[in-house]
């Protein structure tokens, strides 16, 4: 009777981990990834057109992937070339995305096959009591050698769903390497626009003041013949002086603006390009900018697409943390030889063995809080994905508002210029002819060039409005392999 008893007890352990093998071989834990149903992202009101866009000079066209060509500027795309490649923050991305990788390269290889070697010399005296022994044991030459081999099976899912976090992380990462993109191309374009906007600023001034001591030369002549007084002279020079102040300032802008291009270049200021230095006059688009829609947009812009793979990534975790709870199951055979070094590899010492490996530990209400963790993990990071894609929205639909405003400011002190022109033309020639005084003359030249540095300072906003939306798009992080693989390439 013990015999049987022996000899079914293997057999029962076999079909046990057979079993197990079968219903574990289906069988995995955790939820699996989709978005919810109730996510921002799936809002009527994140896939309609975007608000605020028929107020806007846009159009409801694709955005462009490389939008800065539609300035039509050599000098600009070079500048934002050489930044993709030489820019510092997009250099630490991509150092964060090359040890991503390496992560998904180990949770890809965990589990399945593994092996374990060891060799081991020693001179020794063993306890003789340890093996029931009353005499003292010889000093002898001991050695080890043993080779194993085992296979863990993932029965619940475990290293699938750590592969899985993996994989969401790295592609989480990979969205971030893009944002750092986006970021930089327009911070590139922001500096270039601020350096061509401060040198036409300094241009207008510049005509603005030479104008104005025009003005004073003739109110000089107009006094040395009797027809004026001192007075008006140096109410001239005052307004002359004015102007002058403010030369400094556009020379400032345009400096720092080609310091923080040098920055993003990993240039010194002095090894720009001759082009992105002689910029004077600010770069004009040869299009209304296209917009899209939400749905677009939202797909577009790598800060949301970040904070999905993240969701993806804490759904994933769940799994592990719930596999945990259950017992994990290897296979595994050694062979070896223990004993004197003399006798090593022979029928004495000799020693060999196979069989399954199960591990469960106990208990387990630790591992159960994980699981509690690793959910409510999950739900602050779809909060937070609700949130990214909330502030696209918002984002877009502010820079949109602030654009359409703006070039409606500049629209308008583009059509008082105009006006302020001919009436500064009209009062100047009745003044040289006498026919109107020289505080209505000042006037007009005063009015003339205020409206023209309200207009160039205008235009420089209108400019910049441009490339924030530009930003809130999130275009621009695309590869030309990845516009060459788009849909309908």
């Amino acid at each position: 009777m013990k015999r049987t008893a022996r000899i079914r007890s293997p057999r029962l352990g076999l079909t046990l981990l057979a079993s197990m093998l079968v219903l574990g071989g289906c069988m995995t834990v955790g939820p699996d990834y989709k978005l919810p149903e109730g996510a921002a992202v799936n809002a009527p009101y994140a896939n309609a057109p975007i608000d605020g866009a028929d107020q806007a000079p846009v159009t409801q066209g694709t955005a462009p992937s490389k939008w800065w060509r539609l300035y039509d500027d050599p000098a600009l795309d070079e500048l934002v070339s050489e930044a993709l490649i030489s820019n510092a923050d997009i250099r630490v991305a991509a150092a964060n995305l090359a040890r991503s990788r390496a992560e998904v390269e180990f949770a890809n290889r965990q589990g399945g096959f593994s092996s374990r070697s060891s060799v081991a010399f020693q001179r020794a005296q063993e306890s003789a009591e340890q093996y029931l022994l009353t005499e003292k044991l010889p000093v002898v030459n001991e050695g080890a050698l043993e080779l194993s081999v085992s296979y863990e099976f993932d029965l619940f899912g475990k290293l699938k769903r750590g592969v899985e976090a993996a994989r969401a992380d790295d592609e989480a990462v990979e969205a971030a390497v893009d944002l750092a993109r986006i970021t930089v191309v327009a911070d590139v374009v922001r500096a270039y626009v601020e350096s061509c906007s401060a040198a036409e600023e300094l241009r207008i001034a510049q005509k603005s003041l030479a104008l104005q001591r025009e003005r004073v030369r003739l109110t000089q002549r107009l006094r040395e013949a009797g027809r004026g007084n001192q007075s008006e002279v140096t109410r001239g020079q005052t307004q002359s002086e004015t102007l002058a102040a403010d030369i400094p300032r556009f020379v400032t802008r345009r400096r720092v603006a080609q310091y923080r291009l040098a920055m993003l270049l990993a240039r010194a200021p002095s090894a720009l390009p001759p082009a992105a230095v002689a910029c004077d006059k600010l770069p004009k688009l040869r299009e209304p900018i296209p917009v899209g829609d939400g749905a677009s947009l939202l797909k577009r812009r790598p800060d949301v697409r970040q904070a999905e793979r993240q969701l993806a990534a804490s759904t994933a975790r769940i799994g592990v943390a719930t596999a945990a709870l259950y017992p994990s199951v290897s296979f595994g055979a050694s062979v070896g030889s223990v004993g004197v070094a003399e006798d090593l590899l022979g029928a004495t010492t000799n020693r060999w063995a196979f069989g399954p490996l199960i591990n469960w530990s106990f208990p387990i209400n630790g591992q159960r809080a994980r699981v509690v963790q690793a959910e409510a993990a999950s739900g602050g990071a779809l909060a937070h994905f609700d949130g990214v894609v909330l502030n696209a929205l918002r984002e877009t639909q502010s820079s949109l508002a602030t654009y359409a405003s703006d070039a409606t400011r500049a629209d308008n002190l583009r059509t008082a210029y105009r006006s302020a022109v001919e009436s500064a033309d009209e009062t100047h020639r009745l003044y040289t002819a006498g026919r109107e005084s020289f505080v209505a003359d000042l006037d007009a030249t005063r009015t003339l060039t205020s409206v023209a540095a309200q207009v160039a300072a205008a235009e420089s906003q209108v400019a910049q409005d441009q490339v924030n939306l530009f930003l809130a798009l999130g275009g621009g992080w695309e590869r030309d392999e990845d516009v060459a693989n788009a849909p309908g390439k």
